[in-house]
Order: C-alpha cells, then sequence, then structure tokens
C-alpha cells in the first residue's frame, strides 16, 4: 500500500511540475566530468604519465579559473558555450583513479556518456591524439581501475601518445620521466589541439570529433 501511494504522489508530481522534472534532465545533458588522469605532488609534475593533468591545467589556466581542492581530487567548472564542463585532477594517485570518477560523476549527477578521461599512451608517438568511445586499458592502470569501478569499458577517452623510446625494462622510468626538450618545442601546440577536442566532445559529440581530430 505504501509503494502505491508513494508511486501515486511521484505522478501527480510529474503532472503539476514538469518542469522539475525536465530542469533535471537538462542539467545532467548540459554538464561534463573531463578527468586528467595523472599522480599528485611535486615529484611527478610535468612527467608523461601526468599529461592528464596537463591537459586540463592548460583548459583551466586558458579560462583564467582555478583547481580547489576537495574529496578525491582537485577540480574546477569551466563553462563553454551553455555546457558546464567539470574538470578533474583525481588526488588518489592512479591506481585508484576509478575512485575519483564514481565520486564526482554521482556529486555532478554527470551521466556515463558525458564522461572524458585524458590519458597518457605508449603506444602513439608522441604528441599524436586519438578519441575514442571506449577500449580496453591497454595495460593503463587508471584506465583498469576506472572501469573495475564502473563496471564498464564504454567511456570515452582521449589518448595523447608519449612515445615508447626507451630501452627494454624501463617503461616505468620512461612514463615518469620528463618530457625531452624536443617534446616541449611542440607541447603548447599539442595541448591547445587536445583543450579543442575536449570542448569539442561536449559540443559536437564524440563522433563528429573523432571524425575532425584523430585524421590529424
Amino acid at each position: 500500500m505504501f509503494l502505491q501511494i508513494q508511486k501515486i504522489i511521484s505522478q501527480v508530481g510529474k503532472k503539476l511540475f514538469p518542469f522539475m522534472e525536465n530542469k533535471k534532465a537538462e542539467t545532467n545533458e548540459m554538464k561534463y566530468l573531463i578527468v586528467g588522469l595523472g599522480n599528485i605532488g611535486p615529484e611527478y609534475h610535468e612527467t608523461r604519465h601526468n599529461i592528464g593533468f596537463m591537459v586540463v591545467d592548460a583548459l583551466a589556466k586558458k579560462a583564467g579559473i582555478t583547481f580547489k581542492d576537495g574529496r578525491y581530487g582537485f577540480t574546477t567548472t569551466l563553462s563553454v558555450k551553455g555546457r558546464q564542463l567539470v574538470l578533474l585532477k583525481p588526488s588518489t594517485y592512479m591506481n585508484l583513479s576509478g575512485n575519483a570518477v564514481r565520486y564526482w560523476m554521482q556529486k555532478e549527477n554527470i551521466a556515463l556518456k558525458n564522461v572524458l578521461v585524458v590519458v597518457d599512451d605508449l603506444a602513439l608517438p608522441f604528441g599524436t591524439l586519438r578519441l575514442k568511445g571506449k577500449g580496453s586499458d591497454a595495460g593503463h592502470n587508471g584506465l583498469k581501475h576506472i572501469a573495475d569501478i564502473l563496471g564498464t569499458q564504454n567511456y570515452a577517452r582521449l589518448r595523447f601518445g608519449i612515445g615508447n623510446d626507451f630501452p627494454r625494462g624501463t617503461q616505468v622510468d620512461y612514463v615518469l620521466g620528463h618530457f625531452t626538450d624536443e617534446d616541449w618545442k611542440t607541447m603548447p601546440e599539442r595541448l591547445e589541439t587536445a583543450g579543442e577536442i575536449v570542448k569539442s566532445f561536449c559540443l559536437a559529440g564524440i563522433n563528429i570529433t573523432m571524425n575532425q581530430y584523430n585524421k590529424k
């Protein structure tokens, strides 16, 4: 009986106040979570594994906004043509990134299709940018934990190539190492383009954005 009464009240509420339900749905559609993966701490600053942090940092710097320390990460909100982009730098360390993603998705009421993870990729030459709607973790611990926590690999990711020019057995040192002087010559432009891809993902959608940028 109690459940029936609840159902009737809910139905009456929707008829009397339909704008409330529509407003909630609109908020979900217009809000995005942009997750830059990385590790906190000065020893990891601007290392290859932290390129995700660098991309969202560049977006925030260009917009003149700053991050604030919150639960599971540092966040700030960027407004782009009516969309709200919640930029997140998890403070969980890479291997527990999924905890931050899940928390901020729930806190901000953001749908999975509006989540974009920016991640370093050894399989791509430095500066190559590839947007994908889903995929495996390819051995990346951050992506693996996100998939484990969310229960799916069907979330968008922007892969930023960091190259793989390292001797056998030195992968960890390479990804936790700093970019070369040669890399830095094109870094500003690559970060700018990555930011454009993030905005296009939110404004034009993933398919149009992939068609426009993945060929470059």
